[in-house]
Formats: structure tokens, sequence, C-alpha cells
């Protein structure tokens, strides 16, 4: 990996670039960064939801989560090295599986809200969507790695399923499609 900053102040990103872990510059309103800076932002907000009180089961698998975002920001600013692998898809997909035993199967959309917790891992899942969208952009112009999708796909996934598993003390609230307006 790169240097790590010995000083935040640098002013080299005054004039609206940035710099990658390789050295190079680029714009910091390209994909790249576009894609950095939500999984950024995705990671923030599951610190932010880790500072609830939540089952020592979701914490563990979101702090496993967050080492995996710093994974994908660190190979989204190294382009040539690889660090999101099928391993780690393979972990969320098993974390997948263990929350959704205790989840009663869905008959209807729910509304995003709940506890602070519950709503936050769906500000989390949402945000995740983004970077995935993020993502598909970049990959249109430039290489990266496909476990890269997949771990952002089955990460929303993911947050979905906690959400859920965290309102399971509240009564999900499913959307009405047949209210009168």
């Amino acid at each position: 990996m790169g240097k790590r900053l010995s000083r935040i102040v640098t002013r080299t990103g005054d004039h609206g670039s940035t710099g990658l872990a390789d050295g190079s510059r680029i714009d910091k309103d390209a994909e790249r960064i576009e894609v950095i800076g939500t999984v950024d932002e995705l990671n923030s907000f599951i610190g932010l939801l880790l500072s609830e009180t939540v089952p020592p089961i979701v914490h563990a698998c979101l702090n496993e989560v967050q080492n995996d975002l710093f994974d994908l920001g660190g190979e989204l600013s190294l382009p040539q090295q690889t660090l999101i692998k099928t391993e780690h898809i393979l972990r969320l997909e098993q974390a997948l599986m263990e929350f959704n035993q205790y989840l009663p199967p869905l008959t209807e959309f729910i509304l995003p809200r709940g506890s602070r917790a519950t709503a936050l891992a769906h500000v989390a899942r949402t945000v995740c969507r983004r970077a995935e969208r993020r993502l598909v952009a970049l990959m249109r112009h430039e290489a990266t790695s496909a476990e890269n999708l997949k771990y952002l796909n089955r990460l929303s996934d993911l947050l979905f399923v906690i959400a859920r598993y965290l309102g399971q003390a509240e009564s999900e609230v499913q959307w009405d499609r047949h209210r009168q307006a």
C-alpha cells in the first residue's frame, strides 16, 4: 500500500485533484473517487450504527465489514492490487444465512424505520446501493475486480437483513400499497 499521511494539511488538493495510493493524481470528481468516497461514507454510517447498542453478533459482523471496506477503498485507490477476494463474499453469504434463520419470510416491502439502530442499518444499506451504482459506472470505463461489485451487492443484502434482525423486537411496518391518497 502507498505511503501513510504524516500530516493532514498538504495543500496538494487545492486545485481539485487528489492522490491515489500509487502516487498518481486524478480529479476529485472522477468516477473512481466517487466510488472511494461513497465506500468511505458507507463505512462511516456503519460506524454510526455501531455506536448504538447492538447484539454482539451484529457488532462482530459489522466490525469485519468495516475492515473489508477499508480494503475495498485501498484496492480502488491502488487499482493494480486485489484485496477483496471470494472469501470475503463467502463470509457475507454465511452471515446472511445466519441472520436469515431468525427472520420470518417477507410478505410485503417494509418501511425503513424502527429504532435508531434499525434505521441506521437501512441508511447504510441505501448508501451501499449507491456505492454499488458508482462502481458500475466506473466499471464501464476502467478495470476493477468483479469481486468488488459482488461484495457490495452481498453487503447491501446483509445490511437489509441486519436491519430486519435488529427490528425483530419492533413490529416491522409494511408498505401499504392500497392506502388512500
